[in-house]
């Protein structure tokens, strides 16, 4: 199945959510899509991103924070199901990219940065590549992504 983006109907022009998909695309609505981060550091890096721009949560309806959440919890719950991480990372920071996203990020404590952020310094270099160490390929990861996504 090919996805495509669609630039939200009232985009802003200086917003880069809004003017592309942000990374690649496992899954999308009229309202939200799920991209997988291009990070080599943290291959099991997805982002929940309004189709809307809005800066911040409470921007949204009710039905809209509550779909928001599920749509979190199922990435989240894929991730932990598919690669037992030893940690999940939350975040809804939008200091860089004003326009509401949460970030569902697959923690390890073998990752370049454990226990640190991902933003923080990094404590050690990985080898084998990141990607190699997880439990499941990105293309299976991705595909358990859509399917519970597809699912709620």
């Amino acid at each position: 199945m090919t996805l495509s983006f669609s630039p939200p109907s009232d985009p802003v022009a200086t917003c880069d959510l809004c003017q592309h998909a942000g990374g690649r695309l496992v899954w999308t609505s009229d309202a939200w899509r799920v991209i997988g981060v291009a990070d080599t550091d943290f291959p099991a890096f997805y982002r929940v991103v309004s189709n809307r721009h809005v800066a911040e949560f409470s921007d949204l309806p009710m039905a809209q924070r509550e779909r928001c959440m599920q749509l979190v919890g199922a990435v989240e719950r894929v991730l932990v199901d598919r690669l037992t991480p030893t940690k999940i990372n939350l975040a809804a920071l939008g200091n860089m990219v004003p326009h509401l996203h949460w970030h569902v990020i697959a923690r390890f404590d073998w990752d370049s940065h454990f226990p640190q952020p991902i933003w923080g310094t990094r404590q050690r270099e990985v080898d084998p590549p990141p990607v190699r160490r997880l439990a499941c390929s990105l293309d299976e990861l991705d595909a358990a992504v859509t399917a519970a996504l597809v699912a709620i």
